[in-house]
Order: structure tokens, then sequence, then C-alpha cells
């Protein structure tokens, strides 16, 4: 029975993917999970996988604080190390992150074969230090493939759930009505700058006959501020794979999870990239989906800024009948984001790692 061990941390475009992987692999592998103390995979990851924490950090700083982090680095692969041993790990997956960096290096000093998958279009730090150490390391996104020191990698597209492989049902929570459904996302921590900008859209956008289902994230203190029946605020939702798939348009942050439900969903975006991402590669995530035509870009900006106004009026006011001479550019952009998705990337990377045990 192949024993592997999957490291994944954080947030949901680390955990997502490697979880889909993990689900399409052959009955009889045996799934090990290691993680960090406090973060999201110790309420995501099922308890099947056995999830094992190790504390792990990035080396940001300078001085005693680097100091302190290199060695916490050092002693989380020291202890990735001993449990591969002890669980006698035949291969090692990982979605990067932090958390990627203790499981490579602890994979090398066991001579166990590594699957990196990095899913943004600019790869992160650790995928550009370690991917040469790597057996395999696959991207979700063409324009990551050439940017990864010392390795060829593989374009195999970034796994989603089963749930948006599949037709799903419209939620029956979300407002009822004709009118066009509008879902604003901003990732699994939520997005206040997001969330700042289509509020003072919202009564214009409501009053012309939107439905509007916007998941603001858990610290969001203006939730609730505009009460009507044609909007519903949610923290977040379980429903997202049928919310996709049945919103005329989406408002979202573009990290390479969100991008990849965009596309399997087919919903045509307007792509909000975090500003302080790193690399500012949600900026080049947004530009792979804008360059098929599949979505808009709209940086983050001040509320009264009239950006994303525009925007919206533009893709939405044929659908609304507010300009009728023009074309409805929504069922073209819906046929784009097509043409970025790719609906067997678990089972590429399940592949991958079948091939490298015996």
């Amino acid at each position: 029975m192949p024993r592997l061990l999957i490291a994944a941390s954080g947030t949901g475009g680390h955990l997502f993917p490697a979880l889909s992987v993990a689900e399409a692999l052959p009955s009889a592998w045996n799934v090990r999970w290691l993680g960090v103390p406090d973060r999201l995979e110790t309420t995501l990851v099922p308890e099947q996988y056995g999830l094992v924490t190790v504390k792990a950090g990035g080396l940001q700083g300078r001085g005693l604080r680097k100091l302190i982090q290199l060695l916490r680095l050092l002693a989380a692969s020291r202890d990735v190390r001993r449990l591969i041993r002890r669980e006698r790990i035949d291969a090692v997956f990982t979605t990067g992150g932090y958390i990627a960096a203790p499981a490579i290096l602890g994979a090398r000093w066991c001579g166990v074969p590594v699957v990196l998958h990095e899913s943004n279009a600019i790869p992160g730090r650790v995928t550009r230090l370690l991917g040469r150490y790597c057996k395999r390391v696959a991207v979700g996104l063409d324009g990551a493939a050439n940017r990864i020191p010392g390795c060829k990698a593989v374009v195999t597209g970034t796994p989603v759930r089963d749930a948006f492989l599949n037709p799903q049902p419209l939620p029956d929570w979300i407002p009822k009505g004709e009118g066009p459904l509008l879902v604003v996302m901003g990732g699994s921590q939520g997005a206040l700058g997001l969330n700042r900008m289509v509020r003072v859209l919202l009564p214009e956008l409501l009053s012309q006959g939107c439905r509007v289902v916007h998941l603001t994230g858990s610290n969001d203190p203006d939730v609730n501020s505009i009460e009507h029946n044609s909007l519903v605020e949610r923290p977040f939702s379980d429903d997202i794979p049928g919310l996709l798939q049945h919103a005329e348009l989406a408002i979202s942050r573009a990290g390479a999870g969100s991008l990849s439900e965009l596309a399997v969903s087919s919903t045509p975006s307007v792509l909000v990239p975090f500003p302080q991402a790193a690399d500012q590669h949600q900026d080049a995530n947004a530009a792979c989906a804008a360059a098929l035509g599949a979505a808009v870009i709209v940086h983050q900006h001040s509320p009264n800024h009239p950006a994303l106004r525009d925007t919206l009026w533009r893709l939405l006011g044929p659908r609304l009948g507010r300009n009728e001479a023009a074309v409805n550019p929504l069922p073209a952009m819906q046929q784009a984001m097509q043409q970025l998705a790719v609906r067997d990337a678990d089972r590429q990377l399940a592949a991958l790692l079948d091939a490298l045990v015996p």
C-alpha cells in the first residue's frame, strides 16, 4: 500500500486542490496530512487523513528575526524527516506555501520523491527556490511553467472540488426574481477593500433589478447595513459551486483557486486582484483570464472611484435593457472561461504521484 504525505496549509487555495488530489488517488493509497497549528486545515482536513502539524513560517525580515525563522525551518524539516521515516512515506505532494519548505527539505533528506503543484501564474518563493529539488513540478497556469529555475514544469491546471465538475441546483436561499444574479466573493478570508467597492454600488444595482449574493467574509463591520429583498449577505457559503454555475457575473479576487473555480463554472468575471499579494501574483492570474476575454480586471480603488461602476454597467447594461443597442458581452465571456478550464487536473496530478511508486 503506497503511503503519501500531503503538505498543504493555510488557505483554501492551498487546501482544496490538495483535497481534490487526495480524493482522486486510487483507494490503495494511504494518506497522511502535514499542516500548521491553528490554520484552516485543522477544520477542513478529514479525520481519515491523520493531520500532523509542525510550526512553519516564511523567511521575511532581517537579522535576528530571519535567523529565528531559519532555525524554525530547520527544526520543522527535522520533524518532517522523522515523520517520513516513522510512517514509511513513499512520496510527498505539496501545493506550495510555507509548509512546502520543510516538507521538501525533509523528503530530500530521506530520499523520498516530491510532486510540487504551483497554482499561481507567478510562482511563490518556496517554489522558485526548492522546485529544482522535486521529482515533478506541476503548474496551474501556462505562464508559470518557465518561471521556476532548474526544472521543467508540466501544466496540469489546478484541481477543484468535485461539486464544481457536476451540475448543481440553484441554492434555495438566493434572492428570487428574473434579474441577473451577481455573486461577489473575496476568497476564503474575505476582502474588505472589495466589499467597500461593491457596497457603495448596491443601491443602484438592486434598483435596476439585479439579484446579489455577497460573500463578505467574517470581519466586515458593515454587513447588513443595506436591506433589500434581492440582496443576501453571508460570511461564506458551502454552495459556491451552485452559485457560480448559475451566476451571470461574478466579482472576485484573483487567487488561483478562485480563478479555477470560475473557469470550470464558466462564470464571466470582474477580477479585483488583491493589491498586497506576494509578487503581485493575483494580477498575473487575472491577466491570464483577461487575455482570453473571459474576465475584466478592475484594480482595487476607493469606493467613490467610477471604475467598477462603469465596468459593471458595460457588462450588465445590455442584459438589463439600459443599452438595448449594445451586444450582451456575457455569453462570449462565458465561452472564453471554458477555454481556461481544466477539468481533470486532480487526475493528472494523481497519475504523476502514481508513476513515482513501484
